[in-house]
C-alpha cells in the first residue's frame, strides 16, 4: 500500500490499481482530496496496474465540493487537473459509487471510462440549490449520457437519482452487490481489460446533443413548463443556458467555456451568496449552544394530540408518516370523525399523485387513533395540544394533562404566540413544558418553532429537535415572546402594509412589490387565500376596517369570490374596484390626503421595519443568531432563499442604510420606526448582523 497524502492511498489487486479515499465526513473535494487524486492517479497510470479503480471509505462516495472553499485562493491541483488525468489515462477508469455521487462528486465520476454503484447509491447535480450551476463539465456531459430533457430536469432541481434510474439512464453501468462494491468494481475493471473494452470518454458522445439540435422548443418549453418554480432565480436559467451551449457550440471545449462564465457570473453574485449562507444557517439552527450534543433525550414512541381540526390533523401525519403511533382528542364524536377523514382524504390524494402506496395510506391511517377522553394519554410520551388561541382554554387543558400524564411526558402547546410561561404555571412540572409551534397546513410546512419556557429542561430542548428532524422539519429554538419570532416579525409587515393602503396604495400595489421581491404572494392576497373572515364575529362587526366591511359584504376572500380582490371561477384575482371605493371613502373620512406611493417606499416600508424587528428581538435574547430568524423566515413565511433572509438582506442592503431609512420613518410617522439599539450600535462599530454573537 502507498500511502499518497493524509486522506488517500493507492492499492494493488491483481492487475488493479485501486486509488481509495477517505476524508471524513462526506469526502468532499478540498484541496487535500484533489491532490489525493491528482497524485494517486499519476502513480496508478505509471504502475504495472493495466486498470485503475476509484472508490472511498465512510458512508459515501464524493458528496460534491468543499464549499467551505468557494471564493478562496485555489490551493493545489485544480478538480479540471484531476479530471482531465481521469479522462485521458491510457488504462480504464473505473468509479465505484456507494452514498451519494453528488455535484463535483459526479463530475468526476463523469470523467472515469465506466461506473459501477449499489443499489442504494445516489447520483445527482444539485449544485442550483446552493444559486450555483455543476461548474467542472457537468451541464456538459451529462446531456451527452442521459439526453438533454433529463439533463435539464436533473440540472435544475437538483434531485438526486436512485442507482437503478441512473443504471436505466446510463449514468452507471453496473450495479453491485450492497457490501461487495470493491470486489465488483476490481471483477469490472479485469472484465475490462480481458474484453479491451475501449476507454468511453463522455465528451465524446455527441449521439444525444446531435438529436436535440435544431429544436429550440425543447427549451422554450421547459422554460414556460417551469416559470412559475423558477421564477425569481437566476440559477435554474443559467444551468439551461449551459445545456443549450452543450446543443449548440462546435465543440465540447467551447461548451465548456459556457458553462465556466456562467459559473462565474453566479458565483460572483448575491444570489448565491444568500443560498450558500442559507445552506449553513439552516444547519447551524441545530446547534443550541447551552445544550450540548450529548445531552440525553427522552424516548418518543407514542404521541397524543388535541384537537383533530386543520392544524392537529396535519401534526398528527407528520408522526405517522414517521411511523410513530398518534392518538387524537376530541370533545365531540362529529368534530373528531371530520378531522380523521380529512386525514385519510390528504393521504389518498397524496397517493392518487404517486407521492404514497395504497399500502401506505393503510399503513398511516391506522397509526392514528380517534379518542374523546384524555385519559387515553396516560401512557404517551409527548402531547401535544392544538386547540384555539385562548389562554383560559389552554390552561385548563394543562391542568388536566398535569394530572393525566406519565412522569417525564413532554407537555407541549402548539400555540402561536401566547405565554407558554403562563401556561406552564398551571402545572406541577414546568420543566417538561415546551412550545412546538407548526405551521399551517402543518403536514406540508417544513417550519417548526421550538419555543424554550423560563423552566423548560435541556433533555425535553434536545428530545424536541431531535424528533424535529425525525418528522422532517426544520427546527429553530426560539424565546418567549409575543408572536415569537415569525409572527412577532410579520406583525410589522402586515402594519405598514394596512398603513399604506390608508396613505393611497393600493392592495394590489402592495403585493406587486412583494412579489417581485420574492414572496409567493403578498398580504392581501394571502388574507383572500386565507379567508377574511377569520377571527372576524358578524355579530360585534361594526364596520370600523375595511376587512370589517369586505366582511359585510360577504367579500371573505376566494372562497366567496371576492376579498380585497375579484375572482374569476378559477380563482384568478384582479383589482377590484368596490375595494378601491372602499379604500377611498376610508380615506376620505379619515381626512387624510391620498398620495402616489413609490414601489421603492412601498418595499422599504414593508421590509425595514421586519429587519428591526429582528434586531430586537436578537436583543431580547428570543433569538440566539440572526442566521436562526432567517431560517424561520424562509421556512415559515416565504422569505425567497435567494435573498438569504431578514437578516442577511439587511446585510445585503447595508444596516447604516436601513437605519437611515428607520431614522427617516420615525421622524415622520413615529415612534413604530423606532431603531433597535442592536442596528444602531451595529451601525456605530461599522459592523453587520453577521458579526453578532449574543
Amino acid at each position: 500500500m502507498t500511502e499518497i497524502n493524509s486522506v488517500t492511498t493507492l492499492t494493488q489487486d491483481g492487475d488493479v490499481a485501486v486509488i481509495t479515499l477517505n476524508s471524513p465526513p462526506v469526502n468532499a473535494l478540498s484541496a487535500k482530496v484533489r491532490e489525493g487524486l491528482f497524485e494517486g492517479f499519476k502513480e496508478a497510470i505509471a504502475s504495472s496496474a493495466k486498470a485503475i479503480v476509484l472508490i472511498c471509505e465512510g458512508r459515501t462516495f464524493i458528496a460534491g465540493a468543499d464549499i467551505t472553499e468557494f471564493g478562496g485562493a485555489m490551493a493545489g491541483p485544480s478538480l479540471f487537473d484531476v479530471q482531465e488525468m481521469m479522462e485521458n489515462s491510457p488504462k480504464p477508469v473505473i468509479a465505484a459509487i456507494h452514498g451519494t455521487a453528488l455535484g463535483g462528486g459526479l463530475e468526476v465520476a463523469l470523467c472515469a471510462h465506466y461506473r459501477i454503484a449499489v443499489p442504494s447509491a445516489r447520483v445527482g447535480l444539485p449544485e442550483v440549490a446552493l444559486g450555483l450551476l455543476p461548474g467542472a463539465g457537468g451541464t456538459q456531459r451529462l446531456p451527452r449520457i442521459v439526453g438533454v430533457e433529463a439533463a435539464l430536469d436533473m440540472v435544475t432541481s437538483g434531485r438526486h437519482v436512485p442507482a437503478k434510474q441512473a443504471l436505466a439512464m446510463g449514468l452507471v453501468d453496473e450495479l453491485a452487490e450492497e457490501g461487495k462494491l470493491k470486489e465488483a468494481a476490481v471483477a469490472f475493471a479485469n472484465k475490462a481489460v480481458a474484453e479491451g473494452k475501449p476507454l468511453v470518454k463522455v465528451r465524446e458522445n455527441n449521439a444525444k446533443l446531435e438529436a436535440a439540435k435544431g429544436h429550440p422548443e425543447i427549451f422554450a418549453d421547459f422554460r414556460k413548463a417551469n416559470a412559475r418554480k423558477f421564477r425569481g432565480f437566476a440559477a435554474p436559467e443559467a444551468n439551461i443556458k449551459c445545456i443549450e451551449a452543450a446543443v449548440n457550440s462546435p465543440s465540447f471545449e467551447e461548451g465548456l467555456k459556457a458553462e465556466r462564465k456562467l459559473f462565474g457570473e453566479l458565483m460572483s453574485g448575491s444570489q448565491s451568496a444568500a443560498q450558500r449562507y442559507y445552506f449553513f444557517a439552516e444547519r447551524q439552527a441545530n446547534k443550541i449552544p447551552d445544550v450540548a450534543d450529548d445531552t440525553p433525550t427522552r424516548p418518543i414512541k407514542s404521541v397524543g394530540i388535541i384537537g383533530a381540526g386543520t392544524m392537529g390533523g396535519g401534526i398528527a401525519m407528520n408522526f405517522a408518516n414517521a411511523g410513530i403511533p398518534v392518538v387524537i382528542v376530541e370533545q365531540q364524536q362529529e368534530p373528531l370523525d371530520r378531522g380523521l377523514g380529512v386525514i385519510r382524504k390528504n393521504y389518498e390524494r397524496t397517493a392518487s399523485r404517486g407521492g404514497i402506496t395504497a399500502e401506505q395510506v393503510e399503513q398511516r391511517t391506522s397509526l392514528i387513533k380517534g379518542s374523546l377522553n384524555l385519559e387515553d394519554f396516560k401512557d404517551v410520551d409527548l402531547v401535544i395540544e392544538a386547540v384555539f388561541e385562548r389562554m383560559d382554554v389552554k390552561k385548563d387543558i394543562f391542568t388536566k394533562l398535569d394530572a393525566i400524564c406519565k412522569p417525564g411526558a413532554i407537555l407541549a402547546t402548539n400555540t402561536s404566540g401566547l405565554n407558554i410561561d403562563e401556561i406552564a404555571s398551571v402545572t406541577k412540572r414546568p420543566q417538561d413544558v415546551i412550545g412546538l409551534h407548526f405551521f399551517s397546513p402543518a403536514n406540508v410546512m417544513k417550519l417548526l418553532e421550538i419555543v424554550r419556557a423560563d423552566h423548560t429542561a435541556k433533555d425535553v430542548i434536545a428530545t424536541s429537535m431531535k424528533l424535529a428532524k425525525q418528522i422532517g422539519k426544520v427546527a429553530v429554538l426560539v424565546g418567549v415572546t409575543p408572536g415569537f419570532v415569525g409572527n412577532r416579525i410579520l406583525g410589522q409587515r402586515q402594519r405598514e402594509a394596512q398603513k399604506l393602503v390608508m396613505e393611497g396604495a393600493m392592495p394590489w400595489d402592495v403585493d406587486r412589490v412583494l412579489y417581485d421581491f420574492g414572496f409567493p404572494m403578498g398580504p392581501f392576497a394571502m388574507s383572500d387565500l386565507a379567508g377574511l373572515d377569520i377571527g372576524w364575529v358578524k355579530e360585534k362587526s361594526k364596520g370600523e376596517t375595511i376587512r370589517d366591511v369586505l366582511c359585510e359584504m360577504d367579500r371573505r376572500g376566494q372562497k366567496t369570490g371576492a376579498g380585497y380582490y375579484d375572482y374569476d371561477e378559477n380563482r384568478n384575482a384582479r383589482p377590484s374596484p368596490v375595494t378601491e371605493k372602499i379604500i377611498n371613502d376610508f380615506i376620505v373620512k379619515s381626512g387624510a390626503n391620498p398620495r402616489k406611493i413609490s414601489d421603492e417606499e412601498i418595499l422599504e416600508r414593508c421590509v425595514y421595519p421586519m429587519i428591526n424587528e429582528g434586531a430586537k428581538i436578537l436583543e431580547e435574547g428570543k433569538a440566539i443568531r440572526p442566521s436562526d430568524v432567517d431560517v424561520v423566515w424562509v421556512n415559515g413565511y416565504g422569505w425567497p432563499v435567494y435573498r438569504g433572509g431578514p437578516m442577511h438582506y439587511g446585510d445585503q442592503v447595508g444596516p447604516d442604510k436601513v437605519l437611515a431609512k428607520m431614522q427617516e420613518f420615525q421622524a415622520k410617522m413615529g415612534d413604530v420606526f423606532k431603531p433597535s439599539m442592536l442596528l444602531e450600535k451595529l451601525v456605530a462599530e461599522g459592523k453587520k448582523f453577521s458579526d453578532f454573537k449574543a
